[in-house]
């Protein structure tokens, strides 16, 4: 569906930062607008890139990652940021680069600049970052499968886990054990920081098909990690059921939150269908550019399936079609992976950071004179 509004930053940015609209370089439609599958009541989204004045750069005092802003819902990011981002192949920012011209709203010869080399962002990292989206799709699809088809009707009870009323362990006590357990869990974790984030995505997902095809289970790790800290079996066997009704208590909690924060439109749809259909939507929108970009080197943002995405929103798969689907789609994801031969397996770190250099000196020296013509009149 076309959209004739084209939001101007002059006319809807009411934040205190003064040079924020003469200093954008790029603005786009972003959302469903940007890939065609908008409707009636969706929300415009804008999103953009800018260079701020060099006091930024060049002094201590003044820090600018983004600013964000409502009606349009938007968010402008300082270049350096957006470069990171774009060079980790971070899904939602590599769209900005890649939205068709007609969903534009402004650009500079600085903006065409840094769309003309868009491609040195693309890179085989976006596999990872796509699909790990994708993933975390899937992941509240089934939540609220479960929590739509097997509602739970009560609070759990301690008796549920043939556990007393009362602990029969003193509370600091039953606490610090508690604790205990959960670092040595975490000694035996790996410092994520360390990844740059689709790394940490790849690496997270080999880990958790390791454990799964190894049988190795949360459980598994508590009794490891409590024998190691030299407790008792029936003390361990006491601290796993504790620790199975605490967590079944904060998914009683997590479920009432979400039954009262449901957008009532997407609630109908979930319980008419089973499942939230906006999120199958997205799920099927980032495989199937995952798989573009594996293939062609291109990242397709304006969907030439936008009709068949939105018949997915409204419903058009089952619960059982999307997930045979998304099985069927993730284990040949594997296989173009390790084929892909169109991307880089690495962006060329210094070539963007030469273009970032680039932008943003002639872009302060443009306003560098701009200002020195303004002050000799």
């Amino acid at each position: 569906m076309s959209v004739e509004i084209k939001p101007n930053i002059k006319d809807f940015y009411k934040g205190n930062l003064s040079w924020l609209a003469s200093n954008t370089i790029f603005l786009t439609l972003g959302g469903s607008h940007s890939y065609g599958t908008n409707v009636a009541t969706s929300d415009v989204d804008v999103k953009g890139v800018c260079i701020p004045p060099a006091e930024y750069y060049l002094g201590f005092d003044k820090n600018f990652e983004q600013a964000e802003f409502k009606e349009p819902d938007g968010v402008v990011f300082e270049i350096s940021k957006f470069f990171k981002l774009a060079t980790e192949s971070n899904p939602n920012i590599l769209e900005i680069l890649h939205t068709d011209e007609s969903d534009w709203c402004l650009i500079t010869p600085l903006g065409r600049k840094l769309i003309d080399n868009r491609d040195l962002f693309l890179s085989m990292k976006a596999k990872h970052t796509f699909s790990g989206y994708a993933m975390a799709q899937a992941k509240r699809i089934n939540l609220h499968y479960r929590w739509i088809k097997n509602p739970a009707k009560a609070p759990p009870t301690r008796q549920e886990f043939g556990l007393p009323e009362k602990s029969a362990i003193a509370k600091d006590q039953l606490s610090a054990a508690m604790t205990e357990i959960q670092k040595k869990i975490e000694s035996w974790d790996i410092n994520w920081d360390s990844f740059e984030p689709a790394e940490k995505i790849l690496m997270q997902e080999r880990i958790s098909t390791m454990l799964a095809e190894t049988s190795i289970t949360s459980d598994t790790r508590w009794v490891v990690a409590g024998k190691a800290l030299g407790f008792e079996d029936n003390f361990i066997q006491l601290l796993q059921l504790e620790q199975a009704y605490k967590q079944k208590c904060a998914d009683w909690n997590s479920y009432q939150e979400w039954k009262k924060s449901r957008n009532p439109a997407r609630a109908a749809l979930e319980e008419k269908y089973g499942f939230d259909c906006k999120h199958g939507l997205h799920l099927v929108r980032l495989f199937r550019m995952c798989r573009e970009i594996l293939t062609t080197g291109k990242v397709i943002v304006k969907r030439p399936d936008a009709e068949e995405l939105v018949s997915i929103r409204n419903g058009a798969w089952t619960y059982e079609r999307l997930m045979e689907w998304f099985a069927k789609e993730e284990a040949e994801l594997k296989v173009l992976y390790n084929t892909c031969t169109v991307i880089p397996h690495q962006p060329d770190r210094e070539k963007i950071d030469k273009l970032c250099v680039e932008i943003v000196s002639e872009f302060l020296g443009m306003k560098k004179t701009a200002n020195r013509k303004k002050s000799s009149k």
